[in-house]
This record gives C-alpha cells, sequence and structure tokens, in this order.
C-alpha cells in the first residue's frame, strides 16, 4: 500500500508544475507505472509528496517546478494542436522556435484555422483556462460561404443542439458581405471540438476561414503568423490573479519569430 505523506502537494500536480504534462494526463502517467517517488514506482496519484522527496518520470528525475510563464503563438495554417499526431502532419511544437521551454497549448485550433492560441509551461494553469466555468469569451473573424440574414442567423444566436450536443448561445454580428463570401464576427465561451463550422454548416453557411483574435484578455493584434509573444508578468497579475517571480528590469518583451525550416 502506497503511504500518503502529509503535508506537501498532490503528486500529479506536482509534475504539472514542471511543465511535464498537464495533471491529468500525469494522472495517466502514474497508472502506466511511469513515476516513481523516492526510487519506487506508484499507481496511484493519491500521494502526497515534499521538496525532499525524489520523484521520476520514466526514469529521469523531473526538475524543480519553473516560474509560470505564458505566451502567445499566432497559429498559422496547417499546422495541428498536439504534440503527435497519427497521421504524420506537422504540428504547433514543429513551429516553435528551439529555444523554447517545453510548453503546454491552452485548447486547440483545428488544421484549417488560424489565430491566437496561449501556451503555458504549467500544466495547472492549462488545465483552469480550458474549464468552461471560467468563462472566457473566444472572439473569432469568420469567412463563410453564403448571404446569412439575421433570420438565418437566429437559431445559432439561440443555441442550438447537433447530434445531442448542446451549442451555447453565439454572438454573432455581420461585417460586411464580399462578393460570394461573408465576413463575420463571431464570439463564444465555449470551444468545442469544431464548434463554429459545424453551426454555421447547419445554417447553410460554408466556412473557408477561420481566425481566432482573442482568448478572454488577451490579444491577437498585430502578432505574425508564426510568432510567439511572451506575456509580461504584469498583464499576468492583473489579468489572471497570478504573481510570478519579478522580471528583470531591462527584460524587454520576446517576441519570436518562426524558425525556418
Amino acid at each position: 500500500m502506497e503511504k500518503t505523506i502529509n503535508p506537501g502537494e498532490r503528486i500529479a500536480k506536482v509534475i504539472a508544475r514542471a511543465g511535464i504534462a498537464s495533471r491529468r494526463e500525469a494522472e495517466r502517467m502514474i497508472e502506466a507505472a511511469r513515476v516513481s517517488v523516492n526510487g519506487q514506482t506508484i499507481s496511484s496519484a493519491a500521494l502526497n509528496i515534499t521538496p525532499s522527496d525524489k520523484v521520476k518520470v520514466d526514469g529521469r528525475p523531473i526538475e524543480p517546478a519553473a516560474p509560470l510563464r505564458l505566451w502567445l503563438f499566432h497559429k498559422p495554417l496547417g499546422l495541428v494542436s498536439t504534440t503527435k499526431d497519427e497521421q504524420g502532419r506537422k504540428t504547433i511544437f514543429d513551429a516553435l522556435p528551439k529555444d523554447m521551454p517545453r510548453v503546454l497549448n491552452i485548447g486547440r485550433l483545428d488544421l484549417n484555422s488560424e489565430g491566437l492560441l496561449l501556451l503555458t509551461n504549467d500544466g495547472d494553469i492549462k488545465r483552469q483556462l480550458e474549464l468552461p466555468s471560467t468563462g472566457w469569451l473566444r472572439r473569432y473573424r469568420v469567412r463563410a460561404k453564403g448571404q446569412p440574414s439575421d433570420a438565418v442567423l437566429a437559431p445559432l444566436r439561440a443555441g442550438i443542439t447537433l447530434e445531442g450536443e448542446h451549442f451555447r448561445p453565439m454572438d454573432i454580428t455581420i461585417d460586411r458581405q464580399q462578393g460570394a463570401n461573408v465576413w463575420l464576427t463571431i464570439s463564444l465561451r465555449e470551444g468545442k471540438n469544431r464548434e463554429i463550422r459545424r453551426a454555421m454548416d447547419h445554417v447553410g453557411l460554408n466556412v473557408n476561414r477561420l481566425i481566432r483574435v482573442s482568448y478572454g484578455p488577451f490579444q491577437l493584434g498585430t502578432l505574425k503568423a508564426g510568432a510567439v509573444e511572451e506575456v509580461r508578468r504584469k498583464v499576468m497579475r492583473d489579468q489572471l490573479g497570478l504573481d510570478p517571480p519579478p522580471e528583470k528590469k531591462d527584460k524587454k518583451r520576446i517576441i519570436i519569430r518562426r524558425r525556418n525550416k
């Protein structure tokens, strides 16, 4: 029987804070017997540990928890938002600079979508910011083939159910008609799988471009496709209530361009 050590923190949380995986992924690692504490393999996440305990994942010691960091990433088209892809397609992690630390993406954008994606080195923050209860507004610029009226969009503004899955009401503004296409601004508080594309298709609109321009208080702004920008400590404190270690006085906002392939 595994001994619970108190006081301390849950081991999955410690692994997540080390930037190895999200808390849920860490729990799966533990169930797969990939984690040891003080030389003993464990199989349950119901374990608290202290800084004096020696934790290894896949035989490698975990590093002390790194200071919490957050980045904005302008995801280009043609990348999947996973660490690995079974079909061999390039992922967002293939596009990140080599000197970036190990990061986790907060939410996803599908292969044919572009725009703002948040990255973090903290699994706990990833989990918190993805929760529907967080209620952060996601705003998108959407181009679709069709000439919709307010009456056509009314069901989406009221909320619909597709194949047993309920979509909350969307805030939709018709920006302009451009030939056969219409530009819309769509805001929602959940990001279910291909939600906007499925909803648009339901009312006869075929999405041919989708750009996320904001996620909660964070804006895509003028960030170029493939570029990464670190969020400043003051912004993290003001917007997330977090207090990361102080920045150096001469530290400037970091903008890292996508490396050439």
